[in-house]
């Protein structure tokens, strides 16, 4: 990594003024800090002859290690090269015992002992470290220089006019200058502006939130499978306005209608047993004794038939009331069995419409009876409804997504025969007055709660 090159002699005196002036033009001229970083290694030269020269930076304002950025003769530095890592090691050393602000000589006796072995490998005899100081006292890095013979006084003068112009113009195009923002504004100005800010944060606000919300029935009848059996066909399309007393569905009826016929034909059996018997009591004692047992029968046979002729009348489901019929599709039920209690419609009244909110757990706040909404329908975008909540569920349920919500129920607030079931949204939920602080910082004091355990 060491280049061999014709160590050229320090120019007089005048030479070397007007090189420093070209230098200082022509770091004014630069755009960039790659331009800077190969200036810095090369053309410090023309002033000053070294062997070697290598540019290190601290990463960050406050790291006390430094990584080498350049090195002259060398188009792209690698770091892991052992004279990088050795040089980064020493200036890390340095900077810890005797380096201050000031250029520092730095001999073989210099060295920390751990890296003395490889001095002699790694730098040809004499070492001088200019810090690059900016005017506002920081230190932004600096040039690691290198030659095999002693520095002189006047080079180390003109290494320090050179190091404050290098340090300048590396933090006028640096990065951090470019996305600086100053403000510009007194102390009295600041104060008053931060008190504002606390003053505004304790400005009472209502706690608010949003959920998805749907336009449902209020109170809907629940059309739910009066037998056990299998669906033959439904005789209504969804969302159809039916009568009271029309049919909905029926079952297949085959078994029902066997059942009923076998039940009467027990039926006929038992009581002619029983009659035989009855008019046999008069002439034989034994059968009067069977009379009471057969006539038990015939009652048995009797309450089979009613119950499967009640089966039989249940076949055909008819609507209780009038309504606009609710439920999925034909598809889903057609030939499907069904056990008694089962839900299969709903019976509503178009003109009885109440909001059903899905308020997820992490966005929950305190609700009470009575609480504002509004509600944002997507059918019509640009307008709002306004509701109430009549009530909150006290334990979350899961949904058909797999998230916990707790299930909220609104009122709403205006004519309801402009809706439609089935309408969804978002619904804004008001909720107690807060501070603005609590309002804004709900949210993420909530998720670093179970970080730093309060």
């Amino acid at each position: 990594m060491i280049a061999a090159e014709v160590k050229p002699h320090s120019p007089p005196t005048n030479t070397a003024f007007s090189v420093l002036l070209q230098l200082e033009g022509m770091v004014r001229a630069a755009q960039t800090q790659q331009e800077l970083q190969f200036f810095f290694v090369n053309e410090t030269r023309r002033l000053v002859p070294y062997r070697q020269a290598i540019l290190l930076t601290p990463p960050t304002p406050s790291t006390q290690s430094y990584q080498v950025l350049a090195a002259s003769s060398v188009p792209v530095v690698d770091r892991t090269v052992p004279l990088m890592q050795w040089t980064e090691r020493l200036i890390r050393d340095l900077r810890k015992t005797s380096m201050g602000p000031d250029i520092c000589h730095v001999t073989e006796a210099d060295c920390p002992a751990g890296l003395r072995p490889d001095w002699k490998e790694f730098t040809p005899g004499y070492g001088l470290w200019c810090p690059l100081k900016h005017p506002g006292g920081q230190i932004l890095g600096g040039l690691w220089l290198t030659r095999d013979q002693p520095w002189a006084d006047h080079e180390v003068t003109v290494l320090q006019r050179l190091s404050e112009a290098y340090a300048y113009a590396w933090r006028a195009v640096g990065p951090s200058n470019s996305r600086r923002w100053r403000w510009g504004l007194s102390r009295t100005t600041t104060w008053i502006l931060a008190a504002a800010t606390l003053a505004a944060l304790a400005i009472p606000v209502p706690m608010s939130t949003l959920a998805p919300a749907k336009i449902v029935a209020k109170d809907p009848l629940i059309v739910s499978a009066p037998i056990d059996g299998v669906i033959a066909e439904i005789l209504v399309l969804p969302n159809t306005v039916v009568s009271e007393g029309q049919v909905l569905f029926k079952y297949e009826d085959t078994t029902f209608r066997s059942e009923y016929e076998i039940s009467e034909r027990n039926l006929d059996v038992a009581m002619a047993q029983y009659r035989r018997a009855a008019q046999g009591s008069f002439v034989e004692a034994a059968q009067k004794a069977e009379v009471p047992l057969l006539k038990a029968e015939v009652e048995l046979r009797e309450t089979e038939r009613t119950y499967a002729h009640e089966r039989l009348t249940k076949v055909e489901v008819k609507a209780e009331q009038a309504g606009l019929l609710l439920y999925t599709d034909k598809s889903d039920w057609v030939g499907k069995p069904v056990v008694v209690g089962q839900r299969i419609m709903e019976l509503a009244n178009p003109q009885q419409l109440e909001v059903r909110i899905d308020l997820p757990v992490e966005d929950a706040i305190v609700l009470r009876e009575g609480a504002s909404v509004t509600l944002f329908l997507n059918a019509n975008p640009f307008s709002s409804v306004p509701a109430t909540v009549s009530h909150a569920s006290y334990h979350a349920e899961v949904l058909p997504n797999n998230t916990l919500a707790y299930r909220v129920t609104a009122q709403l607030g205006q004519e309801s025969s402009e809706f439609r079931i089935g309408w969804q949204g978002s619904a804004k939920i008001y909720g107690e007055r807060v501070t603005l602080f609590t309002y804004l910082f709900r949210r993420p004091i909530s998720a670093i709660r179970p970080w730093i355990g309060l």
